[in-house]
Protein backbone atom coordinates (compact mmCIF):
# COMPACT_ATOMS: atom_id res chain seq x y z
CA UNK A 1 0.00 0.00 0.00
CA UNK A 2 1.35 3.61 -0.92
CA UNK A 3 0.63 6.00 1.68
CA UNK A 4 0.85 9.76 1.90
CA UNK A 5 1.22 12.18 4.72
CA UNK A 6 -0.10 15.58 4.51
CA UNK A 7 0.93 18.23 6.95
CA UNK A 8 0.60 22.25 7.01
CA UNK A 9 3.66 22.87 8.07
CA UNK A 10 7.49 21.78 9.53
CA UNK A 11 9.01 24.62 11.16
CA UNK A 12 9.12 23.34 15.07
CA UNK A 13 7.83 20.65 17.26
CA UNK A 14 4.16 21.36 18.77
CA UNK A 15 1.38 19.32 19.63
CA UNK A 16 0.64 18.73 16.18
CA UNK A 17 4.18 17.22 14.76
CA UNK A 18 3.89 15.00 17.96
CA UNK A 19 0.73 13.31 16.42
CA UNK A 20 2.80 13.72 12.90
CA UNK A 21 5.20 11.58 14.46
CA UNK A 22 3.31 8.93 15.86
CA UNK A 23 1.52 7.97 12.27
CA UNK A 24 5.55 8.33 10.77
CA UNK A 25 5.79 5.49 13.02
CA UNK A 26 3.11 3.45 11.69
CA UNK A 27 4.12 4.21 7.80
CA UNK A 28 7.46 4.59 7.81
CA UNK A 29 7.77 4.26 3.92
CA UNK A 30 4.69 7.15 3.45
CA UNK A 31 5.97 10.19 1.84
CA UNK A 32 5.23 13.45 3.45
CA UNK A 33 4.12 16.69 1.73
CA UNK A 34 4.06 20.21 3.43
CA UNK A 35 3.72 23.58 2.40
CA UNK A 36 6.89 24.49 4.11
CA UNK A 37 9.73 22.61 5.77
CA UNK A 38 12.59 24.33 7.85
CA UNK A 39 15.55 21.32 8.51
CA UNK A 40 16.33 20.66 11.97
CA UNK A 41 13.42 21.56 13.63
CA UNK A 42 11.46 18.52 14.34
CA UNK A 43 12.20 14.94 15.09
CA UNK A 44 14.60 12.93 13.13
CA UNK A 45 11.26 10.09 12.38
CA UNK A 46 10.16 13.01 10.39
CA UNK A 47 13.36 14.30 9.04
CA UNK A 48 14.21 10.84 7.92
CA UNK A 49 11.80 10.30 5.09
CA UNK A 50 11.00 12.02 1.83
CA UNK A 51 9.70 15.40 2.01
CA UNK A 52 7.78 17.32 -0.38
CA UNK A 53 7.08 21.26 0.02
CA UNK A 54 4.79 23.51 -1.71
CA UNK A 55 6.05 27.10 -4.14
CA UNK A 56 5.65 28.64 -0.46
CA UNK A 57 9.09 27.01 0.05
CA UNK A 58 11.09 29.27 -2.31
CA UNK A 59 9.04 32.48 -1.69
CA UNK A 60 11.52 35.30 0.61
CA UNK A 61 11.47 34.45 4.07
CA UNK A 62 8.77 31.64 3.79
CA UNK A 63 10.59 29.31 6.98
CA UNK A 64 10.12 32.38 9.28
CA UNK A 65 7.25 34.55 7.90
CA UNK A 66 5.40 31.37 6.49
CA UNK A 67 2.37 33.00 8.22
CA UNK A 68 2.16 36.01 5.82
CA UNK A 69 1.36 33.68 3.06
CA UNK A 70 -1.48 32.92 4.35
CA UNK A 71 -3.97 33.61 1.37
CA UNK A 72 -1.73 31.57 -0.92
CA UNK A 73 -1.97 28.82 1.16
CA UNK A 74 -5.25 27.24 -0.09
CA UNK A 75 -3.32 27.48 -3.63
CA UNK A 76 -0.37 25.88 -2.99
CA UNK A 77 -1.97 22.78 -1.31
CA UNK A 78 -3.99 22.12 -4.37
CA UNK A 79 -1.10 22.18 -6.51
CA UNK A 80 0.88 19.39 -4.72
CA UNK A 81 -0.14 16.67 -6.88
CA UNK A 82 -0.77 13.12 -5.46
CA UNK A 83 -0.52 10.27 -8.02
CA UNK A 84 -0.78 6.54 -6.84
CA UNK A 85 -1.77 6.70 -3.69
CA UNK A 86 -4.20 4.83 -1.52
CA UNK A 87 -4.03 6.08 1.73
CA UNK A 88 -3.73 10.16 2.45
CA UNK A 89 -3.72 10.91 6.29
CA UNK A 90 -3.81 14.72 6.59
CA UNK A 91 -3.00 16.40 9.83
CA UNK A 92 -4.72 19.94 10.06
CA UNK A 93 -5.11 23.03 11.94
CA UNK A 94 -4.99 25.32 8.71
CA UNK A 95 -5.16 23.90 5.34
CA UNK A 96 -3.67 20.56 5.35
CA UNK A 97 -7.16 18.41 4.56
CA UNK A 98 -7.70 20.42 1.62
CA UNK A 99 -5.23 18.45 -0.40
CA UNK A 100 -6.50 16.89 -3.77
CA UNK A 101 -6.04 13.09 -3.06
CA UNK A 102 -6.40 10.55 -6.03
CA UNK A 103 -9.87 9.48 -7.13
CA UNK A 104 -8.95 5.94 -5.72
CA UNK A 105 -7.61 6.64 -2.60
CA UNK A 106 -9.20 6.95 1.20
CA UNK A 107 -8.26 10.71 2.40
CA UNK A 108 -8.64 10.45 6.36
CA UNK A 109 -7.93 13.72 8.15
CA UNK A 110 -7.03 14.08 11.90
CA UNK A 111 -8.16 17.44 12.86
CA UNK A 112 -6.59 19.79 15.26
CA UNK A 113 -9.07 22.36 14.65
CA UNK A 114 -10.75 23.94 11.88
CA UNK A 115 -8.75 26.98 10.65
CA UNK A 116 -9.22 29.05 13.95
CA UNK A 117 -7.74 32.77 12.45
CA UNK A 118 -11.31 32.72 10.51
CA UNK A 119 -13.75 30.53 12.52
CA UNK A 120 -13.59 30.89 16.48
CA UNK A 121 -10.79 32.96 16.54
CA UNK A 122 -11.32 35.47 13.97
CA UNK A 123 -11.27 38.72 16.38
CA UNK A 124 -8.41 37.39 18.57
CA UNK A 125 -6.02 37.14 15.62
CA UNK A 126 -7.57 39.47 12.51
CA UNK A 127 -10.14 41.33 14.42
CA UNK A 128 -8.17 44.23 15.91
CA UNK A 129 -6.95 45.85 12.39
CA UNK A 130 -8.43 49.03 11.40
CA UNK A 131 -9.11 51.16 8.23
CA UNK A 132 -8.04 49.54 4.57
CA UNK A 133 -5.64 46.50 6.65
CA UNK A 134 -9.19 45.63 8.15
CA UNK A 135 -11.12 45.51 4.68
CA UNK A 136 -8.68 42.98 3.43
CA UNK A 137 -8.45 41.17 6.29
CA UNK A 138 -12.13 40.33 5.97
CA UNK A 139 -12.06 39.89 2.67
CA UNK A 140 -9.27 37.50 2.84
CA UNK A 141 -11.38 35.69 6.10
CA UNK A 142 -14.43 35.57 3.98
CA UNK A 143 -12.54 33.76 1.10
CA UNK A 144 -10.85 31.50 3.25
CA UNK A 145 -13.86 30.63 4.74
CA UNK A 146 -15.56 29.54 2.25
CA UNK A 147 -12.70 27.59 1.11
CA UNK A 148 -12.47 25.64 4.50
CA UNK A 149 -15.81 24.75 4.45
CA UNK A 150 -16.31 23.20 0.77
CA UNK A 151 -12.74 21.57 0.76
CA UNK A 152 -13.56 19.61 4.09
CA UNK A 153 -15.84 17.59 1.02
CA UNK A 154 -12.70 16.45 -0.17
CA UNK A 155 -11.90 14.20 3.83
CA UNK A 156 -13.77 11.04 3.74
CA UNK A 157 -13.45 10.41 7.52
CA UNK A 158 -12.72 13.01 10.18
CA UNK A 159 -10.84 12.22 13.54
CA UNK A 160 -10.70 15.27 16.19
CA UNK A 161 -8.28 15.85 18.85
CA UNK A 162 -11.32 16.28 21.16
CA UNK A 163 -15.22 16.37 21.51
CA UNK A 164 -14.41 20.35 21.77
CA UNK A 165 -13.19 20.08 17.96
CA UNK A 166 -15.52 17.47 17.05
CA UNK A 167 -18.31 20.32 17.63
CA UNK A 168 -16.64 22.58 15.41
CA UNK A 169 -15.97 20.15 12.62
CA UNK A 170 -20.15 19.25 12.96
CA UNK A 171 -20.43 23.23 12.87
CA UNK A 172 -18.63 24.70 10.25
CA UNK A 173 -18.48 21.65 7.90
CA UNK A 174 -21.62 19.61 8.81
CA UNK A 175 -19.41 16.08 9.24
CA UNK A 176 -19.27 13.21 12.21
CA UNK A 177 -15.81 13.12 13.58
CA UNK A 178 -14.67 10.29 15.82
CA UNK A 179 -12.65 11.39 18.72
CA UNK A 180 -8.72 10.41 19.53
CA UNK A 181 -7.24 12.55 22.41
CA UNK A 182 -3.58 13.53 21.17
CA UNK A 183 -0.67 12.00 22.62
CA UNK A 184 1.56 12.90 25.75
CA UNK A 185 4.37 11.21 26.07
CA UNK A 186 4.48 10.33 29.87
CA UNK A 187 7.95 8.58 29.96
CA UNK A 188 9.44 12.26 29.71
CA UNK A 189 7.71 13.21 32.86
CA UNK A 190 7.63 11.70 36.35
CA UNK A 191 6.23 12.26 39.90
CA UNK A 192 8.48 12.02 43.05
CA UNK A 193 5.43 13.50 45.41
CA UNK A 194 7.73 16.91 46.42
CA UNK A 195 5.90 20.07 45.40
CA UNK A 196 7.50 23.22 45.61
CA UNK A 197 6.11 26.22 46.75
CA UNK A 198 5.61 27.77 43.09
CA UNK A 199 2.89 27.63 40.63
CA UNK A 200 3.83 27.64 37.13
CA UNK A 201 2.31 28.71 33.44
CA UNK A 202 3.65 27.18 30.39
CA UNK A 203 3.02 28.62 27.35
CA UNK A 204 3.72 31.08 24.17
CA UNK A 205 3.22 34.34 24.47
CA UNK A 206 0.07 35.29 22.24
CA UNK A 207 -3.21 37.27 23.21
CA UNK A 208 -4.93 34.31 23.57
CA UNK A 209 -3.58 32.28 25.95
CA UNK A 210 -3.85 34.88 28.50
CA UNK A 211 -1.00 34.99 30.33
CA UNK A 212 -1.58 38.13 32.02
CA UNK A 213 -4.26 36.91 33.94
CA UNK A 214 -2.00 34.40 35.53
CA UNK A 215 0.36 37.16 36.32
CA UNK A 216 -2.44 40.11 37.43
CA UNK A 217 -3.91 37.19 39.88
CA UNK A 218 -1.05 36.21 42.13
CA UNK A 219 0.71 40.01 41.63
CA UNK A 220 -0.74 40.82 45.06
CA UNK A 221 -0.96 37.45 46.89
CA UNK A 222 2.79 37.61 46.78
CA UNK A 223 2.75 33.96 45.89
CA UNK A 224 5.64 33.20 43.79
CA UNK A 225 4.65 32.36 40.08
CA UNK A 226 7.33 30.88 37.63
CA UNK A 227 5.83 31.81 33.85
CA UNK A 228 7.87 29.52 31.05
CA UNK A 229 7.69 30.53 27.43
CA UNK A 230 8.36 33.10 25.08
CA UNK A 231 6.63 35.38 22.29
CA UNK A 232 5.63 38.72 21.19
CA UNK A 233 3.78 39.59 24.17
CA UNK A 234 6.80 38.96 26.52
CA UNK A 235 7.47 42.78 26.96
CA UNK A 236 3.74 43.64 27.65
CA UNK A 237 3.89 40.48 30.16
CA UNK A 238 7.06 41.77 31.90
CA UNK A 239 5.71 45.06 32.28
CA UNK A 240 2.11 43.74 34.43
CA UNK A 241 4.94 41.24 36.58
CA UNK A 242 6.11 42.27 40.00
CA UNK A 243 8.88 41.09 42.41
CA UNK A 244 7.04 37.49 42.69
CA UNK A 245 6.76 36.69 39.04
CA UNK A 246 9.82 35.03 37.64
CA UNK A 247 9.99 34.85 33.59
CA UNK A 248 12.77 31.85 32.84
CA UNK A 249 12.07 31.77 28.80
CA UNK A 250 11.80 28.21 27.21
CA UNK A 251 13.05 25.25 28.49
CA UNK A 252 14.82 22.22 27.37
CA UNK A 253 12.68 18.92 28.19
CA UNK A 254 14.67 18.15 31.15
CA UNK A 255 14.38 21.33 32.71
CA UNK A 256 10.59 21.89 32.12
CA UNK A 257 10.09 18.58 33.42
CA UNK A 258 11.78 19.41 36.74
CA UNK A 259 9.87 22.68 36.71
CA UNK A 260 6.57 20.61 36.27
CA UNK A 261 7.31 18.00 38.80
CA UNK A 262 7.81 20.53 41.65
CA UNK A 263 5.13 22.85 40.97
CA UNK A 264 2.32 23.09 43.58
CA UNK A 265 -0.06 23.87 40.61
CA UNK A 266 0.36 24.50 36.81
CA UNK A 267 -2.10 28.21 35.43
CA UNK A 268 -3.89 27.11 32.73
CA UNK A 269 -5.62 30.97 31.92
CA UNK A 270 -6.50 30.14 28.24
CA UNK A 271 -9.30 28.02 25.78
CA UNK A 272 -7.56 25.55 23.61
CA UNK A 273 -8.63 23.26 21.39
CA UNK A 274 -7.31 20.47 23.56
CA UNK A 275 -4.18 21.69 25.36
CA UNK A 276 -1.06 19.33 25.90
CA UNK A 277 0.25 21.53 28.49
CA UNK A 278 -2.33 20.14 31.59
CA UNK A 279 -1.62 16.62 30.52
CA UNK A 280 2.00 17.05 30.68
CA UNK A 281 1.68 18.93 34.27
CA UNK A 282 -0.37 15.70 35.42
CA UNK A 283 2.20 13.70 33.96
CA UNK A 284 4.54 14.88 36.70
CA UNK A 285 2.21 14.64 39.40
CA UNK A 286 1.24 18.57 39.57
CA UNK A 287 -2.44 19.29 39.54
CA UNK A 288 -3.92 21.82 36.98
CA UNK A 289 -6.15 25.00 37.88
CA UNK A 290 -7.66 25.55 34.45
CA UNK A 291 -10.46 28.00 32.60
CA UNK A 292 -13.46 25.75 32.27
CA UNK A 293 -13.47 26.08 28.55
CA UNK A 294 -12.25 23.53 25.59
CA UNK A 295 -10.21 21.00 25.42
CA UNK A 296 -9.34 21.03 29.37
CA UNK A 297 -12.94 19.67 30.33
CA UNK A 298 -12.35 16.82 28.56
CA UNK A 299 -8.66 16.17 29.95
CA UNK A 300 -8.75 17.78 34.05
CA UNK A 301 -11.11 15.95 36.74
CA UNK A 302 -12.50 18.20 39.50
CA UNK A 303 -13.17 17.12 42.78
CA UNK A 304 -16.70 15.74 43.35
CA UNK A 305 -17.11 13.74 40.05
CA UNK A 306 -16.67 9.92 41.94
CA UNK A 307 -13.47 10.14 40.28
CA UNK A 308 -9.65 11.11 41.61
CA UNK A 309 -9.47 14.71 41.25
CA UNK A 310 -6.57 15.93 38.49
CA UNK A 311 -7.26 20.15 39.14
CA UNK A 312 -10.05 22.44 39.30
CA UNK A 313 -11.77 24.94 37.32
CA UNK A 314 -12.45 28.90 37.22
CA UNK A 315 -15.41 30.06 34.91
CA UNK A 316 -14.16 33.53 34.01
CA UNK A 317 -11.49 34.95 32.26
CA UNK A 318 -10.93 37.56 35.32
CA UNK A 319 -8.08 37.80 37.52
CA UNK A 320 -10.30 37.67 40.44
CA UNK A 321 -11.60 34.40 39.07
CA UNK A 322 -8.20 32.75 39.00
CA UNK A 323 -7.23 33.80 42.49
CA UNK A 324 -10.43 32.44 43.60
CA UNK A 325 -9.87 29.62 42.67
CA UNK A 326 -6.40 29.22 43.93
CA UNK A 327 -7.36 30.08 46.84
CA UNK A 328 -10.16 26.86 47.16
CA UNK A 329 -7.16 24.45 45.61
CA UNK A 330 -4.86 25.74 49.08
CA UNK A 331 -7.84 24.71 51.25
CA UNK A 332 -8.47 21.67 49.50
CA UNK A 333 -5.26 20.51 48.71
CA UNK A 334 -5.51 17.48 50.59
CA UNK A 335 -7.82 16.01 47.61
CA UNK A 336 -5.04 16.02 44.82
CA UNK A 337 -2.47 13.12 45.37
CA UNK A 338 0.22 13.09 42.80
CA UNK A 339 0.39 9.47 41.85
CA UNK A 340 -3.38 9.25 41.26
CA UNK A 341 -3.29 12.57 38.86
CA UNK A 342 -0.07 10.79 36.93
CA UNK A 343 -2.04 7.55 36.78
CA UNK A 344 -4.89 9.45 34.91
CA UNK A 345 -2.39 11.05 32.52
CA UNK A 346 -1.18 7.74 31.36
CA UNK A 347 -4.37 7.22 29.51
CA UNK A 348 -3.83 9.86 27.55
CA UNK A 349 -0.47 8.14 26.75
CA UNK A 350 1.38 8.15 23.30
CA UNK A 351 1.27 4.15 23.54
CA UNK A 352 -2.62 4.42 24.12
CA UNK A 353 -2.67 7.17 20.95
CA UNK A 354 -0.79 4.69 18.83
CA UNK A 355 -3.00 1.97 19.22
CA UNK A 356 -6.33 3.88 18.73
CA UNK A 357 -5.27 5.47 16.19
CA UNK A 358 -3.67 2.54 13.93
CA UNK A 359 -6.70 0.57 14.82
CA UNK A 360 -9.19 3.38 13.45
CA UNK A 361 -6.81 3.70 9.98
CA UNK A 362 -7.02 0.00 9.54
CA UNK A 363 -10.65 -0.52 10.39
CA UNK A 364 -12.09 2.74 7.90
CA UNK A 365 -9.61 1.39 5.31
CA UNK A 366 -10.79 -2.37 5.52
CA UNK A 367 -14.09 -0.51 5.29
CA UNK A 368 -13.61 0.95 2.27
CA UNK A 369 -11.75 -1.44 0.10
CA UNK A 370 -15.18 -3.99 1.28
CA UNK A 371 -16.79 -0.97 -1.01
CA UNK A 372 -14.44 -1.46 -3.76
CA UNK A 373 -12.95 1.42 -3.94
CA UNK A 374 -9.23 0.38 -4.11
CA UNK A 375 -7.36 -2.41 -5.25
CA UNK A 376 -5.22 -2.76 -1.89
CA UNK A 377 -6.15 -5.10 0.68
CA UNK A 378 -5.18 -4.92 4.43
CA UNK A 379 -2.37 -2.12 5.49
CA UNK A 380 0.37 -3.30 7.43
CA UNK A 381 0.15 -1.01 10.67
Amino acid sequence: MKVALVHDWLTGMRGGEKVLSVLCECFPSADLYTLVHARGTVSKTIESRRVVTSFIQKLPFAKKAYRSYLPLFPMAIEGMRLKGYDLVISTSHCVAKGIIPPANALHICYIHTPMRYVWDMYHEYLGSRRGLSSLLARAVAHYLRIWDASSSGRVDHFIANSLNIARKVKRYYGREAEVIHPPVDCSKFSSNGKKGEYYLVVSAFVPYKRVDLAIKALNTSGRKLVVAGKGPEEKKLKKLAWANVEFTGWKTDSELARLYQGARALIFPGEEDFGLVPLEAMASGSPVIAYGRGGALETVVPPGTGRNATGLFFVEQDPRAVMEAVSVFERSGSLFRPDAIREHALGFDRTVFKEKLSKSIEARYLEFTRNGYAKKAQPAL
